[in-house]
C-alpha cells in the first residue's frame, strides 16, 4: 500500500537519504565528472608545464638568452678600392643585482599558487554540484510521494465505486474519490516536471550524454567531527599564495629598475684596401641601459597594490567563513530536531490513518473523513521524507564551509 511506501521513504537509516524514482551515481562520482570538464581542469596540466618553464628560466645563466650580431662593411658602392670589415660577436644579457633570486621566488610562489588555485576552483564547483544534487533529490522525494499518493487514491476510487455500485455509498462520494484522483494526478505531473528540471541541472555540470542509473538511493556524506581542527580552506589557501606571488612580484619589479645590462665580446677583421693583409681585433663592450624611470615605479606600485587587495580580502574572507562555519553547525542542529519531530508526526500520521482505514471499511466513517486524514498523513510523511533530505544537505553546507570536497 502507499502507507507502506512512505513508510519506507522515512524509516531509512541515518545518513540515507529518500531513494529516487531515478537515482545518479554517487554526489563524488558526479563532482569528478563534473570536475573533468570545468576549463581549469582542462588546462591544469599546460599550466603546470608553463611554471616549470618558469623555475628552468630562474635557473638559468642569463635572464634571456644570448644574440649573435653580425656586420659587414665595404666600399664597393662607393670608391670601391677593396675595403673590408666583417663583425662577429655574441651579445650576453646579465642579470641584475638580486633580478635571479627574486626571479626564482616568484616562480616558487606562483608553483604553489597554481595548485591553491586548482583547489579553490575545485571548491567553488562542489558548492554548484551539491546544491544541483540535493535539490534533484528533493525532487525525487516529492515525485516518489506523488506517484504513491496517486496509487493509494486510485485504490480508494476503485474501493469507493464498488461500494456504490454495491449502494453502500452515495454518488457522491464516487465524484470525491475521483476528484481526489485528480488533484493526485496533478502533484504528480508537476513533482516530475520538477524532478526533469532539477535533473537537467546536473546534466549541465556532468555534461549531456550523463544519465542517471534506474535504482539507487542518495547517502549522505560523512559528517566531519565538530571538535577537530578545521583544515585549511581552499579559499584561504588561494588568497595566501596570491598574497605570497604579489608581494614576489612586488620585491622583482623594485630590482628591476633598467633594462638588464648586455655583455659583447666580438671579433673583427679587416682590410683597408684591395692588396693589404686583412687585420683581426677582438672587441670586449658593456651595455649598461639608464634607469626607467616612472614606468619601473608603476609596476612596483601596482605589484603592491595587489599585494596589498590579498592582504585585504584574506581578512574579510576568513572571517566570512568562520561565519559561514558557525552557521552551517547550527544548520544542522536544527535540522536533526525537525527530522525528529517529523519522524515522530509521520508516526503518528500513519497510525491515525490505519485507524480510519478500518473504521471507513466498517462503514463508521465517512468519506470527506477519510480524505482529509489520508491528506494529513501524506504531508506528514512528505515532511519526514524532505527533514531527512534536509539534514542531509545541511551536512553538505556544512562540510562546504569547511572546504572539504563531495565524498
Amino acid at each position: 500500500m502507499a502507507a507502506a511506501l512512505l513508510a519506507a521513504l522515512v524509516n531509512l537509516a541515518p545518513g540515507v537519504a529518500t531513494a529516487q524514482t531515478a537515482a545518479a551515481p554517487s554526489l563524488k562520482e558526479l563532482f569528478e565528472t563534473a570536475w573533468a570538464r570545468q576549463p581549469e581542469s582542462l588546462s591544469l596540466q599546460a599550466r603546470r608545464d608553463a611554471v616549470q618553464a618558469q623555475r628552468r628560466a630562474a635557473e638559468a645563466w642569463t635572464p634571456e638568452p644570448p644574440a649573435l650580431e653580425a656586420s659587414h662593411k665595404t666600399d664597393r658602392l662607393t670608391r670601391n678600392d677593396g675595403a673590408r670589415e666583417l663583425e662577429v660577436g655574441v651579445a650576453v644579457p646579465l642579470w641584475l643585482p638580486g633580478e635571479r633570486r627574486n626571479t626564482s621566488a616568484l616562480a616558487d610562489a606562483e608553483a604553489a599558487a597554481l595548485g591553491s588555485r586548482a583547489e579553490a576552483a575545485r571548491l567553488r564547483l562542489a558548492a554548484s554540484v551539491r546544491e544541483a544534487w540535493w535539490n534533484w533529490q528533493r525532487a525525487g522525494v516529492e515525485a516518489e510521494i506523488a506517484r504513491a499518493q496517486l496509487d493509494s487514491a486510485r485504490r480508494l476510487a476503485a474501493d469507493v465505486a464498488r461500494r456504490a455500485k454495491a449502494g453502500e455509498l452515495a454518488r457522491a462520494d464516487q465524484h470525491q474519490a475521483d476528484g481526489a484522483v485528480a488533484a493526485a494526478e496533478a502533484a504528480v505531473a508537476q513533482a516530475e516536471a520538477g524532478t526533469t528540471v532539477a535533473l537537467q541541472q546536473l546534466k549541465s555540470l556532468a555534461g549531456g550524454t550523463w544519465a542517471p542509473m534506474a535504482t539507487a538511493s542518495a547517502v549522505a556524506e560523512p559528517e566531519p567531527p565538530a571538535a577537530a581542527e578545521p583544515p585549511q580552506h581552499p579559499a584561504l589557501a588561494e588568497l595566501r599564495d596570491r598574497a605570497t606571488v604579489a608581494e614576489r612580484a612586488a620585491a622583482l619589479a623594485s630590482t628591476q629598475s633598467r633594462a638588464n645590462p648586455e655583455l659583447t665580446l666580438a671579433t673583427t677583421r679587416d682590410r683597408g684596401a684591395s692588396g693589404e693583409r686583412y687585420g683581426q681585433t677582438v672587441t670586449l663592450a658593456v651595455r649598461i641601459p639608464f634607469g626607467a624611470g616612472p614606468r619601473h615605479d608603476a609596476r612596483v606600485a601596482s605589484a603592491r597594490a595587489d599585494a596589498a587587495e590579498a592582504q585585504a580580502q584574506l581578512a574579510l574572507d576568513r572571517a566570512r567563513l568562520q561565519s559561514e562555519r558557525e552557521s552551517a553547525v547550527a544548520r544542522v542542529q536544527a535540522a536533526r530536531s525537525q527530522l525528529a519531530a517529523a519522524e515522530r508526526r509521520a508516526t503518528l500520521a500513519r497510525e491515525t490513518r490505519g485507524f480510519f482505514e478500518k473504521s471507513f471499511r466498517l462503514g463508521e466513517t465517512d468519506l470527506p473523513t477519510r480524505l482529509r486524514i489520508d491528506a494529513e498523513a501524506t504531508e506528514a510523511e512528505r515532511q519526514a521524507a524532505r527533514s531527512r533530505i534536509e539534514l542531509a544537505a545541511a551536512i553538505s553546507a556544512w562540510r562546504q564551509a569547511l572546504g572539504l570536497l563531495p565524498q
